[in-house]
């Protein structure tokens, strides 16, 4: 059944779309926040794919590049409906729904900032039931759904149209991206309501709804489960050489290791690239990827960013249990620990 969503229920979309997120940037979360407020209106409708004829046009929409440069280059305020026109000449078809790509602070707000200035409804789901750092690792791809042709807006006036190999498509984004100013919207993975109901994690924004209003349990914006794995503080943060540096992810490994406080009083060993994506407690694997391993500040409850970890944080541990397609054979070869350079 669609619901409204207004300036209110906004709010608390954005308040649980910080619950899990790492790698948001206050400005910029806030800048989405109040950019997203000022343009909803009346309300944009949330609906499940099902609701829609099985041959309307949906597109996914989502932040491309650094949070840090969307606070400091300013949007013009009409980069997601730009990038959703020129998608549409490409294809030569209007769009009669926007998605998300994930649903992550930024990635939650501008879809529907898309939405309100398109008048369109908007996707009660997304493509990842958590993030992964790169464009191809969504669950529509684990459906067959290829990300291009792809339409990218820039700030200043930039419209980049890009067709090519699905895995090819990070390689090509990422310099394009910092060209144009370090971030853009993307309108990306096309595909009819029918293909989309198919492929989408779903129910995630009415999720993320509940999780945001006040009082809500964090646990309500884990769709597959969560778990605190341990509480501790972090002794040191340091290179790793685990991970394999040939792979094409926007970050550098790093290693975060902090000492268990409570229960077995274990060390804990944290492997992070653009992520945590394995948890070693006294040399044993607890937790992995394609699962989500975030650090929760245990001072004010906020997610620290791998690249903002440092010693003496007291923090919380948490696991969120990816979607079941993820725990496939497919899943794991996208976004498992293969995916990060790290060899079973």
């Amino acid at each position: 059944m669609s619901l409204l969503i207004g300036g209110e229920e906004l709010g608390w979309l954005g308040e649980g779309s910080r619950l899990f997120a790492s790698g948001a940037a206050e400005s910029s979360y806030n800048l989405s926040r109040d950019w997203a407020g000022a343009v909803v209106g009346a309300g944009v409708t949330l609906v499940a794919p099902e609701e829609l004829l099985p041959g309307t046009l949906c597109v996914a929409i989502s932040l491309m590049g650094s949070t840090t440069a969307l606070g400091e280059q300013l949007p013009g305020g009409e980069e997601p409906a730009r990038a959703v026109r020129a998608l549409e000449r490409r294809l030569g078809e209007r769009a009669g729904a926007v998605t998300a790509l994930n649903l992550a602070a930024e990635n939650a707000l501008i879809p529907f900032i898309a939405a309100a200035e398109l008048g369109l409804p908007m996707i009660d789901g997304d493509g990842s039931g958590r993030v992964f750092p790169l464009v191809e690792q969504t669950t529509y791809a684990l459906g067959g759904m290829s990300p291009t042709p792809l339409a990218l807006a820039g700030a200043s006036g930039e419209l980049i149209v890009m067709e090519t190999a699905p895995d090819r498509v990070e390689e090509l984004l990422r310099p394009v991206v910092l060209s144009v100013g370090g971030w853009a919207v993307a309108a990306c993975y096309p595909m009819t309501a029918g293909d989309l109901a198919r492929v989408l994690v779903p129910g995630t924004v009415s999720l993320l709804l509940r999780a945001g209003v006040p009082g809500a349990p964090r646990s309500v914006a884990a769709p597959y489960g969560v778990r605190t794995l341990c509480r501790g503080r972090i002794q040191a943060v340091e290179g790793s050489t685990r991970l394999g540096s040939e792979l094409a992810l926007p970050s550098s490994p790093s290693s975060i290791v902090l000492q268990e406080t409570e229960g077995l009083r274990r060390l804990v060993r944290l492997e992070a690239h653009n992520e945590i994506v394995l948890a070693l407690a006294d040399g044993a694997a607890v937790a992995m990827a394609p699962d989500q391993i975030c650090l929760i500040s245990m001072t004010d409850g906020m997610v620290v960013d791998v690249d903002k970890a440092e010693p003496g944080l007291k923090v919380e541990v948490m696991v969120l249990k990816a979607a079941p397609v993820w725990h496939t054979e497919r899943g794991l070869a996208l976004g498992g620990l293969r995916a990060f350079g790290i060899p079973l």
